[in-house]
């Protein structure tokens, strides 16, 4: 059981979360898998676990990569906005955040494909994520005609990338007994700038559990 939220809250919970992803990588298996919704081009949601690769708490936004022809990638260029969830059971904590996505740049996607493993990089190329599979060996058989084909050089593919979600929505949320759990939420307006997105000054209160 962890203590409840400071009192008063503090002004910016961006270094809050950035706490709470710490503590929670350092002692959990699997500590930043996230839950991902995002909204299709036909207005439908839809949810699944990413994994995040990076957390900038000066500018407030979270990145994952991914297959940008995929269903979520396709839900993104309809709807450019996400919602995220963290939850720890372990902790009794939850992290939840809204907002704008836009592409990650270049430069970091080829940074982060270059960390990943040969064989993750060259099924990320032969899969066309989300689309009808015949079967498993179809699969077996795309990755390894894709390997006689590239060799060792594996670059990566342009349709493989990043998506920064900013945070314009933060609330956070404390396990606490007798169900007095302990909510806080945090708002902020966003403003278009030429890499992603400048915040206001956060708007914080606590939320009846």
């Amino acid at each position: 059981m962890k203590p409840p939220l400071p009192e008063p809250l503090p002004a910016d919970p961006l270094p809050l979360v950035a706490a709470w992803l710490a503590e929670a990588t350092a002692s959990t298996r699997n500590a930043t898998a996230m839950a991902l919704a995002t909204v299709d081009p036909d207005g439908r949601p839809s949810a699944r676990m990413v994994i995040c690769r990076g957390f900038d708490a000066r500018d407030g936004w979270l990145v994952f990569y991914t297959d940008r022809e995929s269903a979520k990638g396709r839900a993104l260029a309809a709807h450019p906005y996400a919602s995220l969830v963290f939850h720890w059971d372990v902790f009794e904590r939850q992290i939840r955040i809204d907002g704008p996505v836009t592409l990650a740049p270049d430069a970091d996607s080829d940074a982060y494909w270059a960390t990943r493993p040969a064989d993750a990089r060259l099924a990320a190329i032969a899969s066309a994520q989300s689309r009808p599979l015949a079967s498993r060996a179809a699969l077996l058989e795309q990755i390894e005609e894709t390997a006689r084909r590239s060799g060792v050089d594996l670059p990566r593919p342009s349709r493989w990338g990043g998506y920064r979600v900013w945070a314009e929505r933060v609330e956070l949320w404390v396990g606490q007994p007798a169900r007095a759990h302990d909510r806080a939420l945090w708002t902020r307006t966003l403003t278009r700038a030429s890499d992603g997105f400048r915040g206001s000054a956060w708007h914080a209160t606590r939320l009846q559990p």
